[in-house]
């Protein structure tokens, strides 16, 4: 098991490295913060935790930002 560069979008957010026969994730970037130190089987498994922090982070925020979320008593 070597280090292993994790990419997202095209862009680096962190590498896998060997620890104690697993890999743990070290973020590189600041919207993948939440898995950094964590462990995982694999490469493989660690860019699949990521693909589903970030679409859920993206799923997050477009409700957050979504004009059908004004409260009722707002003024147009």
């Amino acid at each position: 098991m070597n280090k292993q560069v994790i990419e997202f979008g095209g862009e680096a957010v962190g590498v896998v490295v060997p620890d104690e026969g697993r890999m743990r994730f070290v973020a590189v970037k600041y919207h993948v913060w939440d898995l950094d130190s964590r462990h995982f089987r694999s490469a493989d498994e660690a860019r699949a935790a990521v693909r589903n922090l970030m679409v859920s982070q993206r799923a997050r925020q477009s409700v957050l930002r979504s004009p059908d979320t004004r409260p009722e008593y707002a003024v147009a």
